[in-house]
């Protein structure tokens, strides 16, 4: 985490902050003796600068201010989500087009597509169908998104990636 007080261990650091008359390097004896006046702690906030830099403040309303900030880095993160829609390799057209349906509706949401063709027994013999299916879809999903990954089989499925278009 952070070093404060006297568990910073170097001879001068670079003080910086609002309360703090004039901004620079000072001896760390100077600056400790500056932080027990004001009643707070030194807070070293970039150990690797030469000199480090402290900062004089008080540590608890210091370690809150950036759990705050880390947790509101992580609410604006985007979050992707991969829906699945699983065909047969023999899948017929109404469920095709249902299942198509429903991809167009995750890529606008702004969800990606991972739509595979699941081979049962000797189905696997039927591989080329379910590519032929699969380059379809994607082919239906060209206004909705771009395709990540063309159809590669892995064991027993064959799997496309398809990722939503950036709206504009």
């Amino acid at each position: 985490m952070f070093r404060i007080n006297h568990q910073i261990r170097v001879p001068e650091v670079r003080l910086v902050g609002d309360n703090v008359e004039p901004q620079g390097v000072y001896r760390i004896q100077d600056a400790l003796r500056k932080a027990d006046e004001m009643e707070l702690d030194l807070v070293e906030i970039s150990p690797n600068a030469e000199p480090p830099v402290c900062r004089i403040v008080d540590y608890q309303k210091f370690v809150y201010a950036q759990k705050k900030k880390q947790k509101e880095l992580k609410a604006k993160a985007v979050k992707i989500i991969v829906k699945e829609i699983r065909f047969g390799p023999n899948t017929d057209e109404h469920d095709y087009n249902f299942k198509l349906k429903h991809a167009e509706k995750f890529l606008q949401d702004g969800a990606k597509v991972k739509a595979y063709v699941f081979f049962k027994g000797r189905s696997i013999l039927y591989n080329e169908q379910g590519e032929i299916l699969l380059l379809r879809f994607a082919n239906a999903l060209e206004d909705f998104g771009k395709v990540e990954q063309l159809p590669k089989l892995e064991g027993k499925r064959m799997t496309i990636f398809i990722s939503p278009k950036k709206k504009k």
